[in-house]
């Protein structure tokens, strides 16, 4: 009897490695867009390059900033240049009080920009904000996505304050503090609340947030009736502003962003 041959071995791949070895399209997002998320300046900034005739996709003028491009594939080029990510970077400023955390403000006051003067540093921008007449740490990056992850209020690190305030506090004024209060249909409170240390007629508090909305401390405090004599960002997560000088700022190192 003659033996039958061997059973040939399958080449058929199961669905899932089926699917998974034929390449994905890439995803198409506006050109504004994709020069934002390479490094290279702001959304807004780059819809105005783009409208004002400086940015072609595979050598041709566009001037919709919603034109579809696939990063990595189009070439996009601004001013000739062709484009390609930045060298991503990360830094912390101690803002001083009476700058705006802006690039430009329409009523002609000073930004946090003035304290980057003559640095040459590529372009980045705030993460997160804080108030004209608030002072301390604030960060900058050209990633965006690593900015919306630290940004994010459901997983961001929590931030840290110390705020002089005009009275002494209760402990009861600190519990209620922490418990919060409905402004403007927003819950306002804090993670914790804690007395520093008081003089004869106000106190400095710690106040840590692990979300900020908008103006959130003056606004919790204002419910109680309580005045933001200062108001200092000490602490991002494990970042700490320490001994760095007002209006100074220094890049993060890797191990500083990969905490954050």
């Amino acid at each position: 009897m003659t033996p039958k041959p061997p059973a040939r071995a399958s080449t058929r791949l199961p669905g899932n490695a089926r699917a998974a070895s034929i390449a994905r399209p890439v995803p198409r997002h506006g050109v504004a867009r994709v020069i934002s998320k390479l490094g290279l300046g702001s959304r807004t900034q780059a819809a105005q390059w783009v409208r004002d005739g400086r940015v072609r996709v595979n050598q041709q003028v566009v001037r919709d900033a919603e034109f579809p491009v696939r990063q990595g594939v189009d070439q996009i080029e601004i001013e000739g240049q062709a484009s390609s990510a930045a060298p991503r970077i990360a830094l912390m400023l101690n803002k001083p009080r009476g700058l705006v955390t802006s690039t430009r403000d329409e009523r002609g006051r000073a930004t946090v920009y003035t304290c980057f003067a003559g640095s040459d540093l590529p372009w980045v921008a705030p993460v997160g904000r804080l108030d004209k007449a608030s002072e301390g740490l604030l960060l900058f990056s050209n990633d965006p996505a690593w900015a919306a992850r630290i940004t994010d209020p459901n997983s961001g690190p929590a931030r840290t304050y110390h705020v002089q305030i005009d009275r002494l506090p209760s402990q009861d004024l600190l519990r209620q503090l922490e418990l919060g209060v409905i402004v403007d249909n927003e819950p306002l409170g804090a993670q914790s609340v804690r007395c520093l240390r008081s003089g004869s007629r106000n106190a400095w508090l710690e106040i840590v947030l692990d979300e900020g909305r908008n103006r959130h401390i003056r606004r919790l405090l204002a419910a109680f009736d309580i005045a933001v004599l200062r108001l200092v960002r000490v602490a991002i997560g494990a970042l700490v502003l320490g001994e760095l000088p007002k209006g100074q700022w220094r890049k993060l190192t890797a191990q500083e962003i990969d905490a954050l």
